[in-house]
């Protein structure tokens, strides 16, 4: 009878402890000066390697004329094939 009553309360002190682990758990949001705004996309990153050749950052009309030409030519499997 003594051992199932330790039994009884070394399971409910384990499962006091297991339940308020939680309760110290701190908040995760981004405060004050963290938060940074995103700059536009075709603002660049300047001189890239990874950059498609005649693009200049910052200049969006040839960044959308880019963006079409790669949605037409490079992701387009009709247009692909029937080359």
């Amino acid at each position: 009878m003594i051992q199932l009553k330790r039994t009884a309360t070394l399971l409910g002190a384990i499962l006091l402890a297991f339940s308020m682990a939680g309760c110290g758990d701190q908040p995760q949001e981004l405060q004050g000066q963290a938060i940074k705004n995103d700059n536009a996309p075709y603002s660049g990153v300047g001189k890239s390697q990874y950059a498609d050749k005649g693009w200049q950052a910052g200049d969006r009309n040839s960044w959308e004329q880019h963006l079409k030409a790669r949605a037409q030519y490079g992701q387009n499997d009709y247009a692909r094939m029937s080359n």
